[in-house]
């Protein structure tokens, strides 16, 4: 066995938990990217500052939580 230990990786578990329609195509194309097609889906993304800025703008439209995979 290493010395080193294992970081445990953070992820964070997205869901569309409302609809795009009506708002902006910026934010549509955001929620496209985080890789989010239809209402109640899940998605898991690595935890960095590039999909927590996305997920900033948009959390009107998404619920984040933060899991250890």
């Amino acid at each position: 066995m290493s010395a080193r230990r294992k970081k445990k990786r953070k992820v964070l578990r997205i869901t569309l938990t409302k609809s795009p329609i009506g708002y902006s195509e910026r934010q549509k194309r955001t929620v496209r990217a985080l890789g989010l097609r239809r209402m109640h889906q899940t998605v898991e993304q690595a935890d960095t500052p590039v999909i927590r800025g996305m997920v900033a703008k948009v959390q009107h439209l998404v619920k984040v939580e933060e899991v250890e995979a």
